[in-house]
């Protein structure tokens, strides 16, 4: 039997991290069996469905490393409607479904409750199809429905505690029970690998594959993603778009690594491992079923380790959209002319030790390529105090004079203005800084002066003077 996987996303909004988790897995099941990896997109809520969606989904897979041409697909689940439709119209023609013109008032009339499930009233009424009227499967009276699952061991259900539920809206069109179904049996799915929010359904789409005369798949229900309060990430609370964090400077290594970690953990006392130690170590046996914690300081604290390990040459080149700019990344405060590429060059060894994220690297290299740079007034204020006018003429009295414009030379006269001040170097270079960069925090300053230039240095150094009193 070859193994067929399937990723099912819906195009209905930004490509969420835990949907990224699931593709991975299924991912990397396939590849170990020499499967195949399916990509079905769900597209059948066409209210809410939008190309750019659909585009967004290929574009996010390709980042993480699931590059199109490489898997079957992408499918749509409404091309396979007509499936849906015979299907539904054999459970019916079998008895194992029937019609029904109950609205929810109804049922909530007859039961008392909102919260009582159906109640089998148009059971045995006979009803035809016509406008209105839904399609419910028969769930069996008696038994018990059994769901062997990889990773959740036999989870079991009572079938007369499961209701007679919809497959078919009133205008013949299958929900997404019934599609789900077909569709894996169409594209012959011999594992469902998905997250555990989807394990309720689990066993009325069990019912509906032995009804359907086809051997179930082997289940596999990941846990689900939760943020700090341990509440399940959410689109409208919780940063979960994974283009956000691609846009924002993680690496797609970085993302594969730590995604994979989420109720996972490869041999040893180890997190960060090659992706080829990921291929193969995971086991779905292997993986926890309790709720995995996204964690996005641990993340971040990841990628800056990452982006250390890169070579400079690797580093320049990701740095790249952000000093460019892009139409998902916004532009450097610097026109495309002021940009000196072998003066990043010179830095990129300093800012690489620095940031955690790659959009960190204009603010740190951004005095490079600017006229002048853009004054953090809260750095202006703790640097400026009282005695930095004198310290500011000093110090562009003694670069001027340097014969030679390099770090020691730099920090040499730096470090005697400030002892003639009694200034320890941290106190004299504040203003320095300030000056010439815009910020009290940055790269190491002196390499930074060296890169800048005299005549730059100087020019930043007496506008800043001229601000003082």
């Amino acid at each position: 039997m070859t193994v067929r996987v399937r990723f099912a996303p819906s195009p209905t909004g930004m490509f969420h991290v835990g949907g990224a988790r699931s593709a991975l897995q299924n991912w990397i099941y396939a590849k170990q069996h020499g499967g195949v990896f399916v990509l079905r997109i769900e597209d059948t809520d066409a209210a809410r469905n939008r190309p750019e969606w659909t585009e967004g989904i290929l574009s996010a897979l390709d980042w993480i490393g699931i590059a199109r041409g490489t898997y079957e697909g992408p499918y749509f689940q409404s091309e396979n409607a007509g499936e849906h439709r015979t299907a539904a119209a054999k459970l019916h023609a079998a008895g194992r479904a029937y019609y029904c013109d109950c609205t929810r008032e109804d049922v909530q009339a007859r039961t008392g409750s909102q919260y009582q499930g159906y109640d089998g009233f148009c059971r045995d009424r006979g009803l035809t199809a016509g406008p209105g009227r839904a399609l419910r499967f028969r769930t069996p009276d008696l038994g018990l429905t059994v769901v062997v699952d990889l990773i959740r061991g036999e989870p079991t259900w009572e079938n007369k505690l499961l209701e007679d539920f919809v497959i078919a809206r009133g205008d013949g069109s299958p929900v997404f029970l019934l599609a789900n179904v077909v569709d894996d049996m169409t594209m012959g799915i011999t594992h469902v690998i998905r997250a555990e929010e989807h394990l309720p359904n689990t066993p009325k789409q069990q019912l509906l594959w032995d009804a359907l005369g086809v051997k179930p798949p082997v289940w596999a229900h990941v846990p689900i993603v939760v943020n700090e309060k341990r509440q399940k990430l959410s689109k409208r609370r919780d940063k979960v778009a994974l283009e956000a964090y691609r846009d924002e400077g993680y690496l797609a290594d970085t993302m594969r690594n730590y995604l994979m970690l989420l109720g996972w953990a490869p041999s040893g006392d180890r997190e960060i491992v090659p992706w080829s130690v990921i291929e193969s170590e995971f086991r779905l046996e292997d993986v926890n079923p309790s709720p995995a914690y996204f964690d996005e300081k641990k993340l971040r604290a990841f990628n800056g380790e990452y982006i250390r390990a890169l070579s400079v040459e690797d580093f320049v080149e990701a740095c790249q959209p952000w000093l460019t700019g892009t139409e998902t990344i916004p532009p450097p405060p610097w026109q495309p002319s002021e940009f000196d590429a072998a003066a990043f060059a010179t830095v990129a060894p300093l800012a690489q030790t620095r940031i955690t994220v790659l959009s960190e690297i204009v603010p740190n290299v951004d005095f490079l390529f600017v006229a002048s740079p853009e004054i953090d007034e809260g750095s202006w204020s703790k640097a400026m105090k009282d005695g930095a006018g004198d310290l500011l003429d000093a110090a562009v009295e003694a670069y001027t004079a340097l014969p030679t414009w390099d770090a020691d030379a730099l920090k040499a006269a730096l470090e005697a203005v400030g002892a003639e001040r009694g200034l320890k170097l941290g106190k004299a270079q504040a203003p320095v800084r300030v000056a010439a960069t815009g910020r009290s925090v940055g790269l190491p300053l002196f390499e930074s002066l060296v890169v800048l230039g005299r005549e730059r240095t100087l020019a930043r150094l007496q506008a800043a003077r001229a601000r003082l009193p």
